[in-house]
């Protein structure tokens, strides 16, 4: 038996990994000058919550194929519920033998057994203050991993922003690594308080002090040549209407020791590039651009890409002019020294919360005729920005053109923005009578009637406020801040291809911009001390907080209301698009549509997806509500399988080999669903 360690990316070198393949060869002849072999999968990782250090969401598994996918059958369930697991939004990883994610708003991590489902370890943070204000406890995500002295470490951010070191096998606090934190019940080693790092005063038990700012995490760490790179999430921007807080530094720690290496300045200071993008001295008071979404890497290029979202308060900027770097942005940093290689700003000014939700999907691709590093990011706006992840340069044409300015008194936008001439966008962008409700005559008319009332237009019309001198209830932007592409709908990657699938929905925003004065009484601003004066804050508008709702009970678009693209990164070409899932009967069956065939209209849900070698499978439901699974051929779009599943699933999901055996976990909520061929391991069966 030999172990491969299997890198994706066409251009990798194999004992560089993200993921490992263990195979079996059977030699068919001991004396034969020609042999044969078969290979049989016993083992493939899941070792990054992307699967990879490119956030591929790939596996070389193969054992599910087109011919069994149909047999599929639950093996375990995994409850969360002593853990208050309930977001579902945490992706385990599979290493060695053993599973590994965190649950619940304390962010255990939990050991599992691979085969069984059953706890094998669990640790829990002690409790503090800094804990408890969190307001992205539940939002894991995953676990991080590195092999320190021949040992296996898992590595977590916790929401009080304290960096955790631990045994793999046993769950005990790694020791040698960091400092002892001088609050009770917490381990003599294997933890870093990270708010000693971010250079503000703050208490060991109660964090920063609110009317400085505030900061958590909600995404692991990533470590990248012994080098623990760590993201980071402030309250959310959507009920913020003061306008101070502390920026989401990015930090960096030695995987051995947790020493403190170095510390990326999201918001430039005197000296440093991007310093002129604050006007009017924002930078000195203004924070968030926290990079939130999970990170990706490439080791051989020593570089670690960050993903970040927009400034304090989402949709009001007039209290800091300029473009506002690095906000709403991806950042290639030299892991090793912190020093920025390059950027690209994806929104200049970002009132539209239009922050960067996912990790960018790194694939070696055909380029001009070569083959080079690809980097891919999917935003929210329904753009694929794509570069040579080495140099940051566009694979094509980046155009900044004009958009709409604001109505906003105060606000200055920016007299253009970055929109890509390939890939093609992936989903619908503004609202106008190309892209709305065409069944019939009259639900058309009635959804023009509808939006009579609010100012609408191109994806970059920006937010209203409520006294306006137009009439109008506020502003449609679309997409909107929900998506194209969000946190439940990460892109998958093949790394043999140069294919990048998307998930992504047809949605609009509206936010009605009010005084922050008015602002606070609705809602919970503790940071910072200055609302902005006229207009601040913001209210979601109209019947349950959502907007105008189209005609009937149905969009206002035309379908699919979800789907998946498929795009080829070697020419920037897309291949082919399909519905998420199936109608669903409350639109099949609507009064105003009865002898109408609308088609596929997808469920109007982003879809959970991972890519294996055979195929790409997605999670969604049947037209009657029921989960399921779909197999999809790659190039085509063609389904190839369909099967129901006990549980619906969110945010993403995972696979791997173990034993022999082919596993897909799906996170169903506040528990972990297996599938495999073969069900429950029989009574008295081994475990992991």
């Amino acid at each position: 038996m030999t172990k491969l360690r299997v890198e994706s990316g066409l251009a990798r070198q194999p004992a560089k990994n993200s993921w490992r393949s263990l195979t079996k060869t059977l030699a068919l002849g001991l004396l034969l000058t020609a042999t044969a072999s078969v290979q049989a999968q016993e083992e493939v990782e899941w070792v990054h919550l992307g699967g990879d250090f490119d956030h591929t969401r790939y596996s070389p598994a193969t054992n599910i194929t087109e011919s069994n996918f149909g047999e599929l059958k639950e093996a375990w369930v995994w409850d969360g519920a002593s853990f208050d697991a309930q977001s579902g939004r945490a992706t385990p990883s599979f290493i060695d033998g053993l599973l590994y994610t965190v649950a619940g708003p304390r962010r255990h991590v939990v050991a599992i057994d691979p085969v069984t489902g059953e706890t094998v370890w669990s640790y829990r943070e002690p409790n503090t203050f800094r804990y408890e204000y969190s307001m992205r406890a539940d939002y894991g995500k995953g676990v991080a991993y590195n092999v320190v002295d021949g040992k296996g470490v898992i590595y977590i951010s916790t929401p009080a922003f304290f960096l955790v070191a631990l045994d793999a096998k046993t769950g005990a606090p790694l020791e040698g690594f960091g400092k002892k934190v001088p609050v009770e019940g917490f381990p003599e080693t294997g933890v870093v308080d990270m708010l000693a790092d971010l250079g503000h005063d703050y208490d060991p038990f109660y964090g920063i002090p609110k009317e400085t700012g505030y900061i958590t995490t909600s995404s692991p760490p990533i470590v990248v040549n012994d080098v623990i790179v760590v993201g980071n999430s402030a309250e959310q921007g959507y009920n913020q209407s003061r306008i101070e807080n502390v920026p989401g530094d990015i930090l960096a720690y030695d995987s051995k020791t947790g020493e403190f290496l170095w510390k990326f300045n999201v918001i430039p200071q005197p000296g440093e590039f991007g310093h002129d993008t604050w006007e009017n001295d924002a930078w000195q008071y203004t924070g968030d651009v926290s990079s939130w979404a999970p990170m990706s890497a490439d080791p051989e290029l020593g570089l670690v890409y960050i993903p970040t979202n927009g400034a304090t308060i989402d949709f009001y900027g007039g209290f800091r002019p300029g473009d506002n770097l690095f906000g709403t942005s991806l950042i290639a940093l030299d892991v090793k020294t912190g020093e920025r290689k390059w950027h690209f700003q994806m929104v200049h000014h970002d009132i539209w919360n239009y922050d960067t939700p996912t990790a960018p999907v790194l694939l070696d691709v055909m380029h001009d005729g070569q083959k080079i590093p690809a980097i891919a990011q999917v935003t929210k706006q329904a753009f694929t920005y794509a570069f040579n992840r080495e140099t940051g340069e566009p694979l094509w044409p980046i155009e900044e053109r004009p958009v709409p300015q604001s109505h906003v008194p105060g606000e200055m936008l920016s007299a253009t923005q970055p929109f890509p001439t390939k890939p093609a966008p992936f989903d619908r962008q503004g609202l106008n009578d190309e892209n709305m409700i065409d069944f019939t005559p009259e639900l058309r008319a009635q959804a023009l009637e509808i939006l009579s009332e609010w100012e609408y237009g191109p994806m970059f019309t920006p937010p209203l406020h409520r006294d306006n001198d137009m009439g109008k209830r506020g502003a449609l932007w679309c997409p909107g801040d929900v998506g194209g592409v969000n946190i439940s709908g990460p892109a998958a990657g093949d790394p043999e291809t140069g294919i990048l699938y998307v998930t992504s929905l047809s949605g609009c925003t509206t936010r009605q911009i009010v005084p922050g004065e008015e602002a606070d009484l609705r809602y919970m601003t503790d940071s910072g001390t200055t609302t902005t004066g006229t207009t601040t804050a913001q209210y979601a508008v109209g019947a349950g907080g959502g907007g105008p709702r189209g005609p009937s009970g149905l969009s206002l678009f035309k379908p699919p209301y979800s789907r998946i693209t498929a795009i080829d990164l070697n020419t920037g070409d897309h291949l082919w698009m399909i519905p998420v899932g199936e109608t669903p009967d409350r639109i099949k069956n609507n009064p105003a549509l009865a002898g109408i065939d609308i088609g596929n209209t997808g469920t109007g849900a982003h879809a959970p997806m991972t890519v294996t070698k055979n195929m790409l499978i997605y999670a969604s439901q049947a037209s009657d509500g029921t989960p399921h699974l779909f197999a999809v051929d790659k190039a085509t779009g063609r389904q190839i399988g369909k099967v129901q599943v006990p549980a619906n699933s969110r945010y993403g999901m995972m696979t791997y080999v173990h034993k022999g055996e082919q596993y897909i976990i799906l996170q169903t909520g506040s528990t972990l669903t297996a599938m495999n061929l073969h069900g429950p391991v029989s009574s008295g069966a081994g475990g992991h």
